[in-house]
């Protein structure tokens, strides 16, 4: 799933995604360990459970790291199960940190 990206400060690739993670994703933990994870990784953006039992994320930060995120959620945490993930790209706006919703 490609996505663009786009020369930050000192030249860093960042791109910006919006990702639907649909399965057994609410109840398992899955924002707060996306949230740790995202962290440690030093994206930023947010994460929230939507009405119809999905998460949808948005992850913004260097290129190689909102591509490794972006596998983890396909994986999601220990307890859940991921049936699909739908990404798209977006031009990065600067988010600094990255919050549960």
């Amino acid at each position: 799933m490609p996505v663009r990206a786009s020369a930050g400060p000192g030249g860093i690739r960042l791109k910006r995604v919006r990702a639907r993670i649909r399965g057994r994703v609410q109840g398992v933990g899955f924002r707060y360990e996306a949230r740790t994870r995202a962290t440690s990784l030093g994206l930023a953006g947010w994460i929230r459970n939507a009405p119809d039992g999905s998460v949808e994320a948005v992850l913004e930060g260097e290129d190689d790291r909102v591509a490794d995120m972006v596998e983890w959620l396909g994986r999601g945490p220990s307890g859940a199960r991921v049936d699909d993930i739908a990404v798209e790209s977006q031009e990065p706006i600067g988010e600094t940190a990255f919050a549960v919703r």
